[in-house]
């Protein structure tokens, strides 16, 4: 089935559950809906206030690295609000985002993402899987070092999405990345003093890092207990900081159980990724998280994803690995990159299988 075909089945009206497409169901053990969506317990995730912080305020500090150590030790997500970064920017990539969205397929399809690209278009990843297909829409970005992506690839994506208004919206992308980037990096600052090492170590290791922004739309689903917007994983990147609507969707895997992650105005969600659990020795997790769907409400979520530079090898501090064995040998970004888009489908053990598959496929 192509993606037009299952975008058509997608957008039928309501039907009876036998009716979804099969490629959508997720198994039972998956999606645990038994409790129902609408009761779900929250997450209680600390919500850090980063005026202190960027003030150079050392009392708020303290307190900010505590919460953030906090919340890595225990799942890997927290918020943080007077974050630096503009609303009125997030408001407009928003905008934007919908309005592609909102455009026909056909046309969405004329920046359908090619094999081997992280520019373009996917129709719930069709193009990549043929089961539990993740029920939504996707356009994603990559976004090199200093935060341009003034190449031919980026060019013919904006153009072709946004035509006659594509500069101006490729800029606005690429300003929205710069700012998520600038956050990352007071982050990853933010990292280094609450594990104890230097604390520009992390943001030394990133600052000529990638990015990747992917925006998402989940439309209603005639029977959200069977399907799923995301399925359950952790991200491979090191760091991800999610801008989510109202309607809400995301949960973390915490205590042994889904708990939902409360949307609040004008924060944003950050979440932490497998390289950055591997750079902190396992001290820190990776995230376990995932997206769930509405009924009624469609949702649209901006997602920025911190990677490090490709060539990187990811190796945690000596601060990390005195007085604890090295859990996870040295590896290159690059290398766990092209696993995940070659060799595996991420879920929650990513991480482990790379370390396994890297062991029989040594690299030069």
């Amino acid at each position: 089935m192509d993606s037009n075909a299952l975008l058509h089945e997608l957008s039928l009206p309501k039907l009876p559950s036998n009716m979804i497409p099969q490629k959508f169901i997720w198994p039972k053990e998956k999606t645990n809906h038994d409790d129902g969506i609408a009761n779900r317990e929250e997450l209680n995730e600390p919500v850090v206030d980063l005026e202190g912080f960027f003030s150079g305020d050392t009392e708020s500090t303290r307190v900010t690295a505590e919460l953030v150590r906090s919340a890595c030790l225990s799942h890997g997500l927290f918020q943080v609000i007077n974050h630096g970064v503009d609303m009125e920017l997030i408001n407009s990539v928003n905008d934007h985002v919908r309005d592609f969205f909102n455009l026909p397929i056909d046309e969405k399809m004329r920046v359908q993402r090619e094999p081997d690209s992280f520019w373009g278009y996917s129709f719930a990843h069709a193009d990549r899987f043929s089961l539990n297909l993740p029920w939504k829409e996707t356009i994603s970005c990559f976004f090199h070092g200093n935060g341009a992506a003034r190449d031919s690839e980026a060019t013919a994506f904006f153009k072709s999405a946004f035509r006659q208004e594509f500069e101006n919206k490729g800029l606005i992308f690429e300003k929205y990345c710069e700012a998520m980037k600038n956050l990352s990096l007071t982050i990853m600052e933010i990292l280094g003093i609450s594990l104890g090492v230097n604390r520009s170590y992390f943001k030394e290791f990133f600052k000529d890092g990638s990015s990747i922004m992917r925006c998402n739309f989940y439309p209603p689903c005639q029977e959200p207990d069977l399907a799923l917007g995301t399925g359950p994983h952790c991200d491979p990147t090191a760091l991800t900081i999610l801008h989510q609507d109202q309607v809400g969707g995301l949960q973390v895997f915490s205590e042994n159980k889904w708990k939902s992650v409360k949307p609040r105005p004008n924060a944003l969600v950050i979440n932490l990724g497998d390289t950055f659990a591997a750079l902190s020795n396992g001290v820190y997790k990776s995230c376990e998280h995932r997206a769930v769907v509405n009924e009624k409400m469609a949702r649209v979520s901006l997602v920025f994803f911190m990677c490090p530079k490709e060539d990187k090898v990811i190796v945690p501090p000596k601060e990390l690995v005195n007085k604890r064995q090295r859990l996870y040998p040295d590896f290159k970004w690059s290398d766990y990159l092209d696993f995940t888009q070659k060799h595996y489908r991420v879920d929650i053990a990513t991480l482990q299988n790379f370390i396994t598959w890297l062991v029989s496929h040594p690299t030069t």
